[in-house]
């Protein structure tokens, strides 16, 4: 495996007949609330993509934005959300494969190729694309789409943030990190936090109890 993202499994792609290949992945699976975002991204010359492209984990804020700006010139960009609702009722993993294929779908074009980040495939995409475990990592289509979705993603917490002061979401995004979890505690459960996860779950069950 190579220290960064290459064009390998497009290239190999393109031998097999292929000629439309989109890299997809998303953002958001962990965090306590907010919806998870995929992002579909075909780049017609893999050549033009700016320096840098990696996994989005790997880059600071600035750098993601600044690639994503980029990515957007020269790509094909679908985005696909599920929201907080379709993740307490069909559990994060499927809402992460919908989200999947709505990006798909939103695309403006039909891809022949999917490159989808992971080691499962959404079932109605399944007989056209190929999972990649850590993708992000290894191919730039799959790279690129985590640029694009995380940044996206960030801007939806940002945002709410703004509509929800106090627990940290500019900052944090939703992850559970200490100032978050604190103010859950202080200031309660908002309609954007995944009452399927434990902590969020945990905090209503003790209000439940406190007040039957």
């Amino acid at each position: 495996m190579t220290d960064r993202p290459n064009d390998s499994f497009e290239t190999a792609a393109r031998a097999r007949g292929y000629r439309c290949v989109a890299g997809v992945d998303e953002v958001g699976r962990g965090p306590l609330c907010g919806p998870v975002v995929a992002a579909a991204v075909h780049v017609p010359d893999l050549g033009s993509l700016p320096a840098g492209v990696n996994d989005s984990k790997k880059l600071r804020p600035d750098a993601r934005q600044a690639l994503c700006a980029q990515i957007r010139r020269i790509a094909v960009v679908g985005i696909g959300e599920a929201s907080v609702e379709e993740i307490d009722g069909i559990n994060i993993l499927a809402a992460s494969q919908l989200a999947m294929s709505r990006a798909v779908a939103a695309l403006p074009l039909v891809p022949d190729h999917l490159l989808i980040d992971g080691n499962r495939l959404p079932a109605d995409l399944a007989d056209r694309a190929e999972a990649v475990v850590k993708g992000d990592e290894r191919s730039l289509s799959i790279a690129a789409a985590s640029i694009v979705a995380k940044v996206w993603r960030d801007r939806i917490m940002v945002d709410l943030a703004q509509q929800y002061p106090g627990y940290g979401w500019e900052r944090n995004a939703g992850y559970p990190t200490k100032d978050h979890l604190a103010a859950l505690q202080n200031l309660g459960v908002t309609p954007h936090h995944r009452r399927s996860f434990r902590p969020v779950h945990h905090i209503l069950y003790q209000a439940e109890i406190v007040n039957p």
